[in-house]
């Protein structure tokens, strides 16, 4: 038996015919990254806006409570939002004010736009403070405010959110009655600090009364004499 070298045998591999599918053409902006197509539609300017300038509002606002209030209905009970607030320019105008909506944000513009309704002018001194002491009584809440040179603020609970955004300084304020409630406790500082109003009216009378032209009166020149 004859042994067969590596070179006579001879190995027939069947060929097998590949068939690739059709290419497509593609549209132009297809096969581009995102990156690139999104670079292509962006405008020039968006990368480069400028900030907007935030317009801060006239009058500051300080939530004091919110609520959650029912009446009952034919249906059912039926839910609202009770806000009480207090706004202030903090340069001697505040106002209490209270609003009820459907929804938090609506009860809180109707409470805002209650207190604008009753804002209170403050007669301020030259130093920020109140001319003298005041007392008030609102429902159950008594509050007593006296002017402190250079002492600063000092005040607590909503007594001291009505003193803030109506700009007063140097003053001390004390809640004499054990109520808790913050809307009365406001209420009763804006009715001491409203207290002020006869008064000043009353001097700002007297002095248009001296000067009613709101220049003090010259003094007629004498004529000189001759020699």
């Amino acid at each position: 038996m004859t042994e067969k070298t590596a070179q006579d045998v001879s190995v027939q591999t069947p060929q097998t015919s590949v068939t690739t599918p059709p290419v497509k053409s593609a549209r132009p902006g297809e096969g581009a990254p995102r990156a690139s197509r999104a670079r292509r539609g962006a405008s020039p300017s968006r990368h480069f806006r400028a900030p907007r300038e935030r317009v801060r509002p006239e009058f500051d606002q300080k939530i004091l409570t919110i609520r959650r209030v029912a009446r009952v209905a034919a249906g059912g009970r039926r839910f609202n939002f009770s806000v009480a607030l207090v706004a202030g320019n903090r340069r001697g105008s505040v106002g209490v004010g209270l609003g009820k909506g459907a929804d938090t944000s609506l009860a809180i513009d109707k409470a805002l736009r209650n207190a604008k309704k009753h804002l209170l002018m403050i007669p301020l001194t030259k130093t920020s403070s109140i001319p003298h002491i005041v007392s008030a009584k609102y429902c159950s809440a008594i509050v007593t405010i006296m002017p402190a040179p250079r002492r600063g603020l000092v005040a607590g609970t909503s007594v001291r959110d009505v003193l803030e955004l109506g700009g007063v300084k140097d003053v001390t304020a004390k809640v004499l009655s054990g109520s808790k409630n913050k809307l009365n406790n406001a209420r009763a500082a804006v009715k001491a600090l409203s207290g002020f109003r006869p008064m000043m009216m009353a001097h700002r009378r007297e002095e248009h009364a001296q000067h009613p032209s709101g220049e003090q009166s010259a003094q007629p020149v004498q004529p000189v004499q001759s020699a």
